[in-house]
């Protein structure tokens, strides 16, 4: 006797129920159900479990005879697409044992404003330097894009600039409002973060967006763009502030460093170190931890001693728009929006964090 014909999954009714559970992600493995996340935990859509032969015909529904190539050679594919009256979605492809699976990641079409979502007041000012390097750090899914994303609507809503971004892959895509903008997508419209920042600047930019400093040659390049006149935005997979600078710098050799510090001190106007946690009664929160450059910090990053920044950074914060992930951690507990547990669970620092909380 035959075997029952696969009934067809609508990969495209499956990412709507995305945007109905006000979710931010999208899974497909074979073996499971189909999940969706919501406040940051993985949720089954109670639908019949996937096998290898459902989450191929879905995963190949959505992208061309190049696309499916590039996968079928390397087993990874990263890219993105929009669907129609419902968001962009960042996607990407990969194997298991099993087959393929899918994660897909949901991009609001709509650019949020610098106050949507509590981004901290002074950014509206960082983001008016006519040069320098603001860095948006954090791990994945803590915010990053959408932060970024908010700063260059603030500037194009704003100012009449030319905004050049590289991306991998292009995720809110900017409409001209003031500003114009160039969106490249490494890959499809450019060799390489690399290849795309060298000709950047024979493209009259003001405003260079990064989408990841991943290696020597992209940061080496930001860097030089932010020295000579342009504000450049970048993300690194970093946790604190401090741990970003010492990223950037450790990724040279030990004969260059001591001109990377130089470099950095100079030109990095801010970092900004996100994470995303559950906030109480649902949804989810971000702390923001701001370091922003100053005399002080400047010579700190110059001489080497990257140790003692976070001391500088609880130092008079009301005048230098400083602050910290604890400071954040401490207020959200205090305002009764998170749980100790995701406190300290969260902090880059759990250990002070835990002794401030057992004298208060």
């Amino acid at each position: 006797m035959a075997e029952p014909e696969l009934k067809p999954i609508d990969i495209k009714k499956l990412l709507k129920s995305v945007l109905h559970f006000d979710s931010s992600d999208l899974h497909l493995v074979p073996g499971a159900e189909p999940q969706i996340r919501i406040d940051k935990k993985l949720k089954p859509l109670n639908l019949p479990i996937l096998d290898a032969q459902q989450v191929e015909e879905m995963a190949y529904s959505l992208i061309e005879d190049k696309q499916k190539k590039e996968f079928e050679e390397h087993n990874e594919l990263d890219f993105s697409f929009e669907l129609e009256n419902v968001g962009r979605f960042r996607v990407n492809y990969y194997r298991v044992i099993d087959g393929i699976a899918c994660a897909f990641r949901m991009i609001p079409i709509e650019i949020p404003n610098l106050e949507k979502f509590g981004n901290n007041p002074i950014f509206k000012k960082l983001i008016k330097k006519e040069k320098g390097l603001i860095l948006v750090t954090g791990p994945t899914g803590s915010g990053k894009s959408t932060t970024l994303a908010s700063m260059l609507n603030e500037i194009n809503i704003t100012e009449n600039k030319h905004i050049i971004t590289i991306e991998d892959p292009v995720e809110f895509v900017h409409k001209n409002q003031k500003s114009l903008f160039s969106q490249r997508e490494v890959g499809e419209n450019t060799e390489s973060f690399k290849a795309a920042l060298k000709y950047a600047l024979r493209q009259d930019p003001d405003v260079i967006l990064v989408g990841e400093m991943r290696d020597k040659e992209t940061i080496s390049a930001a860097l030089t763009a932010a020295e000579t006149g342009h504000i450049v935005f970048g993300t690194l997979h970093t946790n604190s502030a401090p741990s970003t600078i010492n990223r950037i710098i450790d990724v040279f050799d030990a004969g260059e460093q001591a001109q990377v510090r130089a470099q950095l001190s100079s030109s990095l106007i801010s970092v900004i170190s996100q994470t995303i946690m559950p906030r109480l009664g649902g949804g989810v929160i971000a702390t923001q931890e701001v370091l922003i450059t100053n005399p002080a910090i400047q010579n700190l990053i110059r001489e080497d001693k990257v140790h003692q920044l976070y001391s500088q950074m609880q130092l008079n914060q009301n005048e230098t728009h400083m602050v910290t992930q604890t400071d954040q951690l401490l207020e959200f507990l205090q305002q009764n929006k998170i749980s100790k547990e995701t406190a300290i669970r969260s902090s880059n620092r759990p250990a002070e964090l835990q002794k401030i909380i057992e004298n208060l």
